[in-house]
């Protein structure tokens, strides 16, 4: 029995085993067909191709190329006919020297003339780079290989074009020997500036025959087949270009094509590129939609596709444009020794670019005419405020808020006296001043950002955050300031870098109540059958609440708060518009802009040198920008009806600071203190909206203190009454705030008003639910009146100014017998007559 069960067990396992063994075979067969399927596929669809495609020696057959044609708006005015003829002359190799043939194989196929047609090597490192990044980032093709797929193939990037460029490249290799291949290629290929070939490269670029070249010169045109728009002579990377030109030297002397000696002086070898004028309107925008078209469609169907652009550019805009650079960027290289100027205007309503003039004059070598600095990066001094103001009305202040204006040190660790230059780890002391030299003491920020006061701006800047208002400008659509942690509180001031092109699309979400519409330079595009690849479609979306945003704009646009640093009647005024505008200057006159809007139209001027070296003293916004600004939108604005921008909602804060009083009562029991401290004091930087610190506990807080204190005992009368040591635990706001209170009114002479020499007689409406007690009346921060009598209704006073300016400030201060105290002040201006 147990033999048998035996027996049993060792057949079934024996056959088990046959049946695994057998099912293991069929497996592998299986495998095997399968792979000899996809081999037999993939030779019959390569036997396919090979046949199928054409012959590469009938040259004559190729498809001709066709121009670009780039135009405005319209469809009507063409600006620019990417090689409407292509400048060509074909030369034999034997007159190309050979300095150009060794850098053309150096940094195009250095296997040239080993490989079969295709470099293996060179297609399993692209395959990689492929995969690693996701897309075709780089194509692996030979000398070969660009020379077919210039001829014959379409440019879009797919595997199954690679395997066709690969096979005519094999077929074209077998018709064609390698110097006849290097000899098509440099005859056919693009350098950018509508030449193609090397001797049309050399004509367009040196002014010479391409036997005549130089080794650098050689390198230099061997460096722009790969990106012809990027790297072009004429535009703004130059930088990348000799880059460029050098990785070639150095390949060349690595392949000992060249002797070290050759490589040191090509190096040094000053490269004098000359120009041929084609007929072009409005070239710097021509040129930003070209780079634009070869980054996103690639130069060959830019340069070969004939493709259709209808531009946004208003060809009559940007003629009133380019007159108003021009004129300005002349009358200020005379004045102010500022060579160049350039504007760029949007519609905020589509995000559509207008006008763009890139400098005074494309053509003009002198002050390098073809930079575009609408597009390049400068400092925008104060016209960077409005972003800090943003983040600080979001975060509760308001443009009521006041804010001291007096000599300020920024930094902790230095004496408040802003005197020091070093503090005790060897940093720097900050302590910025205002533009005309002048502290106005107590000031609210409507008036701080509409004229461009400094030291308030500074001050808000710490209060909204450095990250905070970088993160704003973002929103937007400010694109540089990415290193956050290299800036300071000198930012508000202009102290990072930003592209007019930016600001324009910034200042445009003012202009549109906070939603951004995607900015751009295209209409439409279609390729040469007239399909369409690309057309305008609005994309907006909300970036920044409209309460905040309104609020900017009511300051930008307050033509009384200007006045202090604009007269009335200046050149940010046109009759029947409501304008907001911001200015900015740099130190030392480096730049200067204006940054002008309506609800339709947003202008950014900039004006200055292009080498960043310093105007002449006065060569500030005001006198080399603004008017250049002035003098295209009062032409601009004829195409637009006047409209108004939305008013904010009315403000509600409970803090006497945040609504316009500096002088802010505390009260204990019965007993009512006045305190006239920093704005620290009252509101935490983190939460102005929540508890009051009633402490100097911030970092800055004693040393924005310390200067209140000196305002205070040598600008007010009886100072001791203000600031008395009580316990602030047990101190409160009384329901009714002094603003509620007093109401002071100026009848004559009025905000902006002018003055003549001699005296001076003012005029006051004075309106209090209590007793008036006190009168105080300062001219240019001197007590010239104190009056300790009930003043009720209009009070008048004659006096004699020792000290009259260009432009003065009156100030007054009335008390009620509970000591509420109000504070307002007027700008007058000095009569010339």
């Amino acid at each position: 029995m147990v033999k048998r069960l035996t027996d049993y067990y060792y057949q079934s396992k024996i056959k088990k085993q046959r049946h695994q063994a057998k099912s293991k075979k069929l497996f592998f067969l299986f495998i095997l067909l399968l792979f000899l399927g996809i081999g037999v596929g993939m030779f019959g669809y390569l036997f396919y191709l090979y046949h199928s495609l054409p012959d590469p020696t009938n040259f004559g057959q190729r498809i001709l190329n066709q121009s670009t044609k780039i135009y405005d708006r319209t469809g009507e005015i063409l600006l620019y006919e990417i090689h409407g003829e292509e400048k060509r002359t074909f030369i034999p190799l034997s007159e190309i020297p050979d300095y150009i043939k060794k850098a053309t194989i150096a940094i195009e196929d250095e296997n040239f003339y080993s490989h079969p047609a295709f470099d293996w090597k060179a297609l399993i490192r692209a395959i990689f780079v492929n995969i690693k990044e996701g897309y075709f980032a780089q194509g692996g093709s030979t000398i070969t290989q660009q020379v077919v797929k210039n001829s014959y193939l379409s440019p879009e990037k797919t595997i199954s074009r690679k395997i066709k460029e690969i096979i005519l490249a094999v077929k074209l290799e077998k018709n064609y020997s390698k110097d006849q291949i290097l000899e098509i290629y440099l005859n056919q290929v693009p350098y950018g500036s509508n030449a193609y070939g090397i001797e049309a490269a050399a004509q367009t670029f040196f002014d010479k025959s391409a036997k005549d070249l130089t080794l650098a010169e050689s390198t230099i045109l061997a460096a722009l087949p790969k990106a012809p728009s990027y790297y072009s002579p004429y535009g703004n990377n130059q930088d990348a270009l000799f880059k460029r030109q050098k990785l070639i030297l150095q390949k060349m002397l690595n392949l000992n094509l060249i002797s070290k000696e050759d490589y040191e002086k090509a190096l040094q070898e000053k490269i004098k590129f000359t120009y041929r004028a084609e007929k072009i309107l409005a070239p710097h925008f021509v040129m930003f939609v070209k780079q634009y078209l070869e980054q996103k469609y690639g130069t060959d169907l830019v340069e070969n596709g004939g493709l259709k652009v209808i531009t946004t550019l208003d060809w009559d805009l940007q003629q009133i444009a380019e007159k108003a650079v021009s004129e300005g960027a002349k009358r200020n290289e005379q004045l102010y020794k500022g060579k160049n100027a350039s504007l760029i205007s949007q519609d905020p309503k589509t995000g559509q670019i207008l006008v763009m003039v890139g400098s005074r004059d494309y053509f003009d070598e002198n002050v390098d005419g073809n930079f575009n600095v609408t597009t390049a990066q400068r400092q925008p001094g104060s016209a960077f405020k409005p972003f800090a103001y943003l983040t600080a009305f979001k975060k509760g202040l308001t443009p009521e808020t006041v804010i001291f204006d007096l000599k300020t040190e920024f930094n902790p660790n230095c004496a408040p006296t802003a005197d020091q230059e070093k503090d005790h780890y060897g940093l720097d002391c900050y302590h910025p001043q205002n533009f005309d030299l002048q502290f106005r003491g107590p000031v609210d920020l409507r008036h701080a950002l509409a004229q461009s006061i400094n030291v308030p701006a500074v001050k808000v800047l710490y209060i909204a955050g450095i990250k905070d208002t970088i993160s704003t400008a973002h929103q937007l659509g400010i694109t540089t300031l990415n290193e956050i942690q290299r800036y300071g509180l000198s930012l508000v001031l202009g102290g990072g870098d930003v592209k007019p092109i930016d600001m324009a699309q910034a200042y445009s979400v003012f202009a549109q109540d906070g939603i951004q519409h995607k900015q751009t330079a295209i209409l439409k595009i279609e390729d040469s059958k007239g399909n369409i690849l690309e057309e305008y479609k609005d994309k907006s979306e909300p970036v920044f609440e409209s309460q905040y945003i309104r609020m900017i704009n009511d300051v930008l646009s307050d033509k009384q708060a200007r006045i202090g640093l604009f007269a009335p009647g200046n050149l940010l005024e046109i009759p029947d518009y409501e304008i907001a505008a911001k200015t900015g200057t740099t130190q030392d006159y480096r730049d200067a802009w204006t940054v002008g809007y309506t609800p339709s139209l947003v202008t950014v001027v900039w004006a200055g040198n292009n080498d960043f070296s310093p105007m002449q003293k006065g060569g500030g916004s005001i006198l080399a920008a603004v008017p250049i600004w002035h003098n295209f939108m009062v032409e601009a604005l004829k195409k637009y009806q006047p409209e108004s921008f939305p008013k904010p909602d009315p403000i509600n804060v409970d803090k006497p600071i945040l609504k316009g009083q500096y002088i802010v009562n505390l009260k204990i029991g019965d007993v009512v203190y006045p305190q006239i401290h920093n704005i620290l004091f009252w509101i935490d930087k983190n939460n102005p909206l929540g508890p009051s610190p009633l402490n100097f506990n911030d970092s800055q807080a004693m040393n924005w203190e310390w200067p209140i204190s000196q305002w205070i005992s040598n600008n007010l009368a009886n100072p001791q009454q203000y600031n008395a040591n009580i316990p602030y635990q047990y101190a409160s706001f009384p329901q009714e705030t002094p603003s509620q209170n007093i109401e002071i009114n100026f009848l004559q002479p009025k905000n902006g008003d002018f003055i003549n020499l001699g005296n001076i007689n003012l005029s006051l409406e004075i309106k209090s639910s209590n007793q008036i007690k006190s009168l105080q009346i300062f001219f240019n921060n001197q007590l010239i009146k104190e009056e300790n009598v009930n003043i009720e209704g209009t009070y008048q006073i004659q006096f004699l100014p020792t000290n009259i300016l260009d432009q003065n400030q009156i100030e007054v201060v009335a008390c009620d017998v509970l000591n509420f105290c109000q504070q307002k002040d007027i700008i007058v201006f000095k009569s010339n007559n």
